[in-house]
């Protein structure tokens, strides 16, 4: 019953692959379409360089980034565009692709964080020269490359309890636990089997930049430039986030810095790294949660029950229920669906919004101890009674939960970029630009 919902595509909004999407991609100009890189079997056209290009200009722009060299920045446009396609020819393999369903689901989130009802995506898209057919086709890819990364790297990030219980119980005796940080961060890669030369030569670069960031240089325009992170064209940025879902490497470096300081140069396996923390915020607080105390019986239909047939027989046993029959037995009979039948139909204490939205609606509307008339959900046919309403101090719980996925996002940054930079020295490219 429970739909946990993964965060595939947080902070995109309309405007992240806006620009990419202004023309058909059969199209978009024809006139400059050659060959501007060779990745392997497939390639880069002009085309694409150019559109990815502007978008990336129309950002930075809109938040006041000052731009580099028009040729650095084609550079590292194109770079992200090689590592794009890398990944889509890794999953194209893998058989790893994004269901129209997801896409779906997608959209309808963007939608919902920009305050636009979804019917009216397509043309508010169209308002600012967006190809909705585009905008989702680019849509689509960023979710493959996002499950791809899911089964390449998360899934290999293993947290046992006793790490956990360790992390936590650090972070409680550490000012960045009650924290929230907006970083920046320029990454100077470094190759695994570099000589000394080159990580002499990588030292010396981070080192300057960090002269420079603190000699007044807008970082933002540095990190477009130099940056070899993913976070590059986004002007080095990783946005807000709390204590302890910095990488860990940075976390340290981040507590020490005042907003608007820049570190010192960090050195890892994936090169030398420069942060600047932008600002902080504190986020002490308990958290006190409205959860419910639900049991339901699920009926779905099939080739013999017809909804009707499903819908009545439900109002029954609901008729049943409240002339003195035990509810418990009948779920436990009769109920479909395996994880709470055999608790006669408990779901025990949980928040609403961890149910469907029809299941949490029909739910909400009822008083203590009414039993709902038959609904329906993705699911099948219900009954649910409401067995309670509680305020639950779930400030413990959910310090344990974001420990969890912090220390996790923390392992991932570093083992995401490890990984790019695997894939992208094991691939055969060759830039004609």
């Amino acid at each position: 019953m429970r739909i946990s919902l993964a965060g595939l595509l947080i902070g995109l909004g309309l405007a992240v692959t806006a620009a990419a999407a202004r023309a058909p991609l059969s199209t978009r100009g024809a006139a400059l379409d050659r060959v501007v890189a060779v990745v392997n079997d497939g390639v880069v056209l002009e085309s694409e360089l150019h559109s990815a290009t502007e978008e990336v200009r129309a950002r930075l722009g809109s938040q006041n980034v000052a731009l580099p060299a028009e040729a650095v920045l084609r550079s590292q446009v194109l770079e992200r565009l090689v590592l794009e396609e890398i990944q889509a020819q890794r999953a194209e393999r893998a058989g790893v692709t994004a269901s129209d369903e997801q896409v779906n689901q997608a959209l309808e989130d963007i939608a919902r964080r920009n305050g636009i009802p979804f019917a009216e995506l397509p043309a508010k898209l169209a308002s600012q020269g967006v190809v909705y057919a585009d905008y989702r086709t680019q849509l689509k890819r960023e979710i493959q490359r996002q499950m791809l990364r899911a089964r390449d790297v998360m899934q290999r990030i293993s947290i046992s309890p006793r790490e956990l219980d360790l992390y936590v119980e650090q972070q409680r005796k550490t000012a960045t636990a009650v924290s929230e940080y907006n970083v920046s961060h320029i990454l100077i890669a470094v190759p695994q089997d570099a000589p000394p030369a080159a990580v002499a030569e990588a030292s010396k670069r981070a080192q300057d930049i960090i002269a420079r960031a603190r000699g007044g240089a807008d970082f933002a325009q540095l990190a477009v430039t130099y940056s070899a992170s993913q976070t590059a064209l986004e002007g080095g940025s990783l946005g807000w986030r709390k204590g302890p879902e910095l990488p860990t490497f940075l976390a340290d470096v981040v507590a020490q810095l005042q907003p608007g300081g820049i570190g010192e140069v960090l050195q890892t396996a994936t090169g030398f790294h420069v942060v600047r923390l932008n600002d902080k915020r504190s986020t002490v607080g308990s958290q006190i949660i409205e959860q419910v105390h639900l049991r339901h019986i699920l009926v779905k239909t099939n080739e013999v029950m017809d909804d009707a047939t499903v819908r009545q027989k439900l109002a029954q046993m609901r008729e049943r229920i409240v002339a003195g029959e035990d509810f418990a037995v009948l779920a436990k009979t009769t109920s479909e669906d395996p994880g709470s039948a055999v608790n006669g139909g408990d779901l025990g204490w949980a928040q609403l919004d961890t149910y469907v939205g029809a299941f949490s609606a029909e739910a909400n509307r009822l008083k203590e101890n009414e039993i709902s008339a038959p609904f329906r959900s993705d699911y099948g046919w219900h009954i649910v009674q409401m067995l309670g309403r509680r305020q639950f101090d779930n400030t413990e719980t959910a310090a344990r939960e974001q420990a969890y996925e912090a220390l996790r996002d923390a392992r991932l940054d570093e083992a995401t970029e490890t990984w790019l930079q695997q894939l992208r020295d094991e691939a055969y490219v060759d830039i004609l630009i």
